[in-house]
Order: C-alpha cells, then sequence, then structure tokens
C-alpha cells in the first residue's frame, strides 16, 4: 500500500515563483516545502495538546463528582457571588502618560 498521496492544485503564477525561489535557496523539493508549509499551517490552527498524567487523573476525578452530583451550576455560581455582596473597588486617579 502506498505511504503516500499525489495531489494536485493550482497557484497563481507569483506563488508558484515565489515556491520556486525558496525551494531553490533550502535545495528542497516542492513536496517537502509544501509539506513543511501545511504541517506549519495546522498545527497553528488546530493544536493538539495531550493533558499530562496529573491533568488526567483531575478530569477523571471531576468527572466522577459531576456523576455523583457533586457540583453547582452557572446560576447558582451567580447567586453565590451576587450574595457576597462586594463592594466595588475604589478608581485610583492615574498617571497621565506624556
Amino acid at each position: 500500500m502506498r505511504q503516500t498521496h499525489t495531489l494536485t492544485i493550482s497557484l497563481p503564477p507569483a506563488m508558484v515563483a515565489e515556491v520556486e525561489k525558496v525551494r531553490r535557496a533550502e535545495h528542497r523539493t516542492r513536496s517537502e516545502l509544501i509539506r513543511e508549509a501545511l504541517r506549519a499551517y495546522i498545527d497553528e490552527r488546530y493544536p493538539s495538546a495531550a493533558p499530562s498524567r496529573a491533568e488526567r487523573a483531575a478530569i477523571t476525578k471531576a468527572r466522577e463528582e459531576v456523576r455523583r452530583g457533586k457540583f453547582v451550576t452557572y446560576e447558582q455560581l451567580l447567586d453565590v457571588l451576587d450574595a457576597t455582596g462586594r463592594a466595588p473597588r475604589p478608581k485610583v486617579a492615574r498617571k497621565k502618560s506624556r
């Protein structure tokens, strides 16, 4: 079974010229350059993060607490925060920037 698939893409002439310029400067094939560009794009847009062992344990513990009904709703949290009667912080005069 093949380890790669061939794709055909259309690029404007200016972009092809840029690809060729970079490819020659870095002594790479078009495929290598495009693969790296796609990897960078995908990693930036769709980062994959795996939780650490401690994070997985905390997630498992939290899910178990939810199953047992040991949680508060968002509305309940807001009620508690409103009931604390915290006074707003006093305004502080700021220094004028030059």
